[in-house]
């Protein structure tokens, strides 16, 4: 007897549908994964983009409002969660370098205090470190603003990153150093 060769074949064409199945969903989830890898770089780089432009707004700030006394007035370790004065205004006649040194830390915290409505910088610890630099009669300064936060995920900081000591050191730790030079005019 002759049989037919379809019949020998049947539920072949099925398997090969289930194996692509199989393998367009573990394309799929590999890139599912991908996307949400990019998503956590993302939000990393934009927490990261807003510290710069803090640190880089009070370093600004401070070589507005140069005076020989710049150490004084703008040393300080601020969190997120120091609180924020009332009434401190600069506005109308003239101010002092320490008056525009308290208003520009006022708004500054100000500025800290928006990541609530952005969710930019979580747990925020900035310190403010100007020093003299010998030898230049108290005109020129080193200063360095540290922007630490938390971020969402763990990574290995290294021996540099460890060493700088501006907020809790865990393993969730961001932080930005930026350097400057002020050269006193007045």
């Amino acid at each position: 007897m002759y049989s037919h060769p379809i019949k020998r074949r049947k539920g072949f064409t099925l398997i090969e549908v289930l194996i692509a199945f199989i393998i367009l969903s573990f394309g799929l989830l590999g890139a599912v994964a991908l996307q949400a890898k990019a998503k956590q770089a993302s939000f990393d780089s934009m927490q990261r983009a807003a510290a710069v432009a803090l640190g880089n707004d009070i370093i600004q700030r401070i070589r507005a409002n140069d005076s020989p006394q710049l150490a004084t007035h703008y040393k300080q370790t601020l969190t997120s969660e120091t609180p924020i004065a009332s009434s401190t205004t600069c506005f109308s006649g003239s101010c002092t370098a320490a008056q525009i040194a308290l208003l520009d830390i006022e708004q500054w915290k100000r500025a800290i205090r928006a990541r609530e409505n952005t969710g930019s910088l979580d747990d925020a610890t900035v310190c403010i470190n100007p020093a003299g630099v010998a030898g230049t009669g108290g005109k020129a300064f080193n200063l360095e603003v540290v922007i630490s936060w938390q971020g969402r995920q763990e990574f290995k900081a290294s021996d540099a990153t460890g060493d700088v000591s501006c907020g809790t050191a865990d393993k969730k730790r961001r932080l930005v150093v930026l350097t400057s030079y002020i050269y006193v005019r007045s």
